[in-house]
């Protein structure tokens, strides 16, 4: 079972997650803002972290920020906007999911189970490679290794879902692959999976990439390939 930081205003929110966590055996903690959130996670350990956006003395958005300083654990954050822009906004500083209020507290802790599952298979797959391809004449360079993408010999910054997404399409590439094959791959989501999620991963990563977001296909009513001919 999970150690759970909940991080809402409203009180209402905070204990109705926790009901529901706590009946699926969950350990939680709840922090009524982001600073309390911040000083939370500095001094205890946590599993993954549910992060609301409108909140006082710290939003939501500037403590993930501050999170991803110091700690990778996964973060679902909440919020009464569904905009693209505060998702992109969210995905950008590295959130691994995004859940719109009102939302089903059972989605949710599927979510959760997801983002979790997804954790330990990374944490399993620990076997020391050196594995560097490069393409376009050496112009793109992606490290598997260390996690590093290179664009014209110069560094470019992914969130931690944004790296999975593009070495998954790059190890798979020329290949149709489904929004819902990317999704259960990628997020580890099943019958839940939300392609708009996708979508938005995929608008963010193309930006990522500069004059090489061609490589990235829309195949229409299908979903996405990376295409490269050696």
């Amino acid at each position: 079972m999970y150690k759970i930081l909940i991080t809402d205003d409203e009180e209402m929110i905070r204990k109705l997650i926790r009901k529901y966590a706590e009946f699926e055996g969950h350990t939680v903690t709840e922090a009524s803002n982001g600073m309390e959130a911040l000083i939370q996670l500095k001094n205890n350990s946590f599993d993954i972290v549910i992060m609301d956006i409108m909140m006082p003395e710290l939003d939501g958005f500037s403590a993930c920020r501050e999170i991803r300083k110091f700690s990778n654990v996964p973060i679902i954050m909440l919020s009464a906007r569904g905009e693209e822009y505060d998702k992109i906004n969210g995905f950008e500083i590295g959130i691994d999911d995004y859940v719109i209020k009102p939302f089903s507290p059972k989605e949710l802790m599927l979510r959760i189970d997801a983002i979790m599952k997804r954790a330990k298979v990374k944490e399993k797959d620990n076997t020391p490679k050196n594995e560097v391809v490069s393409m376009a004449d050496g112009g793109l360079v992606v490290d598997f290794t260390a996690r590093i993408v290179y664009i014209d010999g110069k560094r470019t910054e992914m969130s931690p879902k944004e790296y999975d997404l593009f070495f998954y399409m790059i190890r798979n590439k020329n290949i149709a692959l489904t929004r819902d094959k990317l999704l259960s791959d990628v997020w580890g989501y099943d019958f839940f999976g939300d392609d708009r999620t996708l979508d938005t991963h995929i608008k963010i990563l193309r930006k990522s990439l500069g004059h090489y977001a061609d490589f990235i296909v829309t195949i229409r009513g299908v979903g996405y390939r990376f295409e490269y001919k050696e």
